[in-house]
């Protein structure tokens, strides 16, 4: 349809093809494709002149406005992808929305003053990532296919406790010592609680130990708020934690020993159209995150052999 117009606007074959930078033949056969397509002839051509037939003169006339309708709406999308105002809704496990974003809000807001978070928090089996600018998970959550995934930070999980509890118990120095220490485990729903296996990554060891729980649950924050208060170990992401270790209301146990490897991944329905608002959330996420692990080494894994 442009090439059509141009055509019209320069007069020729050969002058719309410099305008438009392309070869006079790819100019000619773009226009008989639109008149095949439409089944009407849109110019009249000589070797003197070229003109519109009465149908083309119609066609001509809609297209411009059709053409300058597209123009409209590609510049107020251009413009809407470069607002730093407007809202950006995000999806997020409830442990993620609590731990992750919540504490990065602040420092956004102070940035980009004007715009606006929409946290949908909910438990995610099956997220619908297309109704959302962006969905927060950690990276065992089935995403479909087609959604775009970027990594937000790699972790581990890693046993923990609170510094009372500790001088009451004891420090376990070794993984068989937990068989002696009040225990608070995640239970997976219709599952039952199974010996713990443990990874050393960087000496490439693992260990399977039994764990006696006196307490289990469903919900890792329970399990953390009971660990914060005293109630025994519990094993808990790296990045959840890496507040409450700087702090000192935690302290982790039994280094190097961790319990999982763990990732943390937002998942975006398209990369094309992706707001600088979105863009601006979700770096501030990321580097938020990363810096909250900051000083706080994780084991590290030992490269595999050539």
């Amino acid at each position: 349809m442009r090439v059509f117009q141009q055509v019209v606007e320069e007069g020729g074959f050969a002058a719309a093809a410099r305008k438009l930078d392309m070869t006079p033949a790819a100019v000619t056969r773009l226009v008989a494709d639109l008149e095949k397509h439409l089944g009407v002839r849109l110019l009249q051509r000589t070797t003197r002149r070229l003109s519109l037939t009465p149908a083309g003169e119609v066609y001509l006339g809609r297209l411009r406005v059709i053409l300058s309708d597209i123009d409209e709406a590609d510049a107020m999308a251009q413009a809407h992808t470069r607002e730093m105002s407007g809202t950006v809704r995000v999806l997020a496990q409830p442990v993620v929305a609590v731990h992750i974003i919540a504490p990065a809000i602040a420092a956004f807001q102070r940035q980009y003053p004007e715009v606006v978070l929409e946290l949908d928090v909910q438990d995610l089996i099956d997220p619908n990532v297309e109704d959302y600018d962006l969905t927060i998970v950690n990276g065992a959550v089935a995403l479909q296919s087609s959604v775009v995934v970027r990594t937000i930070i790699e972790s581990q999980a890693v046993f923990c406790a609170a510094p009372e509890y500790l001088r009451a118990a004891g420090e376990p120095q070794v993984p068989e010592d937990l068989a002696r220490h009040r225990c608070l485990r995640l239970r997976t729903p219709g599952m039952r609680l199974r010996a713990m296996t443990l990874f050393d990554l960087a000496g490439e060891r693992s260990l399977e130990v039994e764990v006696p729980a006196v307490v289990s649950a469903n919900h890792t924050d329970t399990l953390l708020r009971a660990t914060i208060a005293g109630a025994g170990i519990s094993s808990q992401p790296m990045d959840l934690i890496a507040p409450l270790l700087k702090s000192g209301e935690l302290r982790r146990v039994l280094a190097p020993w961790i319990t999982n490897r763990l990732s943390l991944v937002a998942a975006l329905p398209s990369r094309k159209f992706m707001p600088a608002r979105t863009r601006a959330f979700l770096d501030h996420l990321v580097e938020h995150t990363r810096n909250s692990l900051a000083g706080l080494a994780l084991e590290p894994v030992k490269p595999a052999s050539a």
